[in-house]
This record gives structure tokens, sequence and C-alpha cells, in this order.
């Protein structure tokens, strides 16, 4: 049983129907993970010799909306002795957008789960100092969702550089 097999079998073995699927695409093995399991997931794959997996590679969300799951919080592990990466997936709800943080487990965590709480509007329970990191202290909203609106400035062409003018006094040369 290669590595990846094995880790996926501890884990449902260990935590049972709070692991509701382990996905394999590509070569790449995710396991889904309930909300309520994942500090002690973590802490499983992190402190046991024979998994082993020392190192928090990516913490990141993927905005699902409008569809429910919202939200999945996505961690790619990696075990340097094992030379694999295990993917961890989180599904929320957009009802209750909050999980456990990692930061005690993999410190790296905790810059993280800051962007993902600043884009996304992520909770992390327990998290240390869960503040902002991109976006100004009183930003209202959070960028990387799908129902956030979008502003931009519009680009100039020919067959628009008219009504540009007309709207914009400052667009001209």
């Amino acid at each position: 049983m290669e590595h990846l097999e094995y880790s996926a079998a501890v884990l449902r073995d260990r935590f049972g129907d709070r692991i509701p699927a382990v996905e394999t695409f590509r070569g790449q093995t995710t396991v889904v993970v309930d909300r309520g399991a994942i500090r002690a997931v973590c802490q499983l794959l992190h402190d046991e010799p024979r998994l082993s997996y020392d190192l928090l590679a990516a913490l990141t969300a993927v905005d699902f909306w409008p569809e429910e799951p919202r939200f999945s919080i996505v961690y790619q592990l990696y075990s340097l002795k094992h030379n694999v990466f295990l993917g961890l997936r989180v599904p929320l709800f957009s009802s209750s957008p909050e999980v456990a943080s990692i930061e005690s487990i993999y410190p790296n965590a905790s810059w993280h789960e800051r962007e993902v709480f600043d884009m996304f509007g992520v909770t992390f329970g327990g998290h240390a100092d869960l503040r902002r990191i991109l976006m100004p202290a009183d930003w209202v909203g959070h960028p990387l969702r799908k129902d956030y609106p979008l502003g931009y400035e519009e680009v100039q062409f020919t067959f628009n550089a008219d009504e540009i003018d007309r709207r914009k006094p400052y667009a001209r040369d």
C-alpha cells in the first residue's frame, strides 16, 4: 500500500464518518474532512511518525457560489520523509463560514488563514491574530468572494474613446 492510500486509510479508521470522502484526481489524493475534525486530523497527520506530514505547503479557499456548500478550505500537506503531498478539503456552508485554526500545529498557517479571512471572510476559530492582511482594516467586504461587486477602470480603445472622454474629462490628453 502506498503512503497516500495508507494515510487515507488511517484517517478513515480513526475518524469514521468525519471523513466523508477520499478523492483522487490526476494522481493527487484529497481527503474531505468534516469541519469539526480538521484540527484533530492535522494533529494526527503531523504527529504520527508513520504519517509524518510535517509541512503545510498551502492553505487557501475556493468559493463555489451560488452552490452550497459555498466554500472549500483547501490544505496541502507535505511529508518530507515520504516525499508526498496530501490534500485536505473542508466544505463550509455560507450560513457558517468558520473552521478551527491549525496555526498551533503548523505555525505558517497563521498567514494563510489571515489571507483567507481577508479575501473570503472565512473565520478561523482560535487564531491568535485574525485580522486583515492585504486589505485596509476599514475595507468593507471580501474581494475574492464571487458575489463581491466588480469594480474596474474601463480600458480605452478606438471604439469607446468618445464615450469615455464624455464621462471622464481627466481621461483626455
